[in-house]
C-alpha cells in the first residue's frame, strides 16, 4: 500500500491513497480551533469501524443470512500524554435484517475481531476493545 499526505495550509492535509482516492484532515494547532475535516485519529477509528463492518455485513451475507443494514457507532477514549494511544474502543453494532438470529451477528462480530478486521487486531495492541450489538428485524 501506498499514500501521500500533502501539506496545504495551517493544520490542514490533502491526503491520496495508493487506488488514487482523496481525503483531508485536519488537526487543530490550538486546542478549541475550528477545523474543516476528520483528524487522523478520527481517520483511524473511521477505518477501523469501516474494516469491522465491511467484516460483519460479508460473514452475514456469505451465511445466507438476511442483513439490510449494519451501523457501527464506535467510542474511543485515548491516553492522556504523548503518544496519546487508544486505549479503549466499544464498537455497537445496530445490525437491521429479517429473521437474523443474534448468535449468527455476533459470531461475525468475533470472526471480524478475532481473524479478519486487520485494522482492530492491530489496535487491540494498546487498546481493550468492547464489542455490543442490537438486532432491528424488518416486518
Amino acid at each position: 500500500m501506498k499514500a501521500s499526505i500533502t501539506w496545504i495550509e495551517g493544520g490542514v492535509f490533502a491526503a491520496e491513497s495508493g487506488s488514487g482516492h482523496g481525503v483531508l484532515m485536519n488537526a487543530p494547532l490550538t486546542p478549541g480551533t475550528a477545523t474543516i475535516a476528520p483528524s487522523p485519529m478520527e481517520y483511524v477509528l473511521l477505518g477501523t469501524g469501516g474494516c469491522t463492518s465491511i467484516d460483519v455485513v460479508e460473514i452475514l451475507r456469505k451465511g445466507r443470512h438476511d442483513v439490510r443494514g449494519c451501523v457501527c457507532r464506535v467510542e474511543a477514549e485515548r491516553a492522556e500524554t504523548p503518544p496519546k494511544v487508544f486505549t479503549r474502543i466499544n464498537m455497537h453494532f445496530v445490525v437491521t435484517g429479517k429473521g437474523l438470529k443474534a448468535d449468527a451477528v455476533q459470531r461475525a462480530i468475533d470472526l471480524s475481531a478475532e481473524k479478519y478486521c486487520s485494522a482492530s487486531i492491530m489496535l487491540a495492541k494498546t487498546a481493550a476493545i468492547s464489542h455490543s450489538f442490537e438486532l432491528v428485524e424488518l416486518g
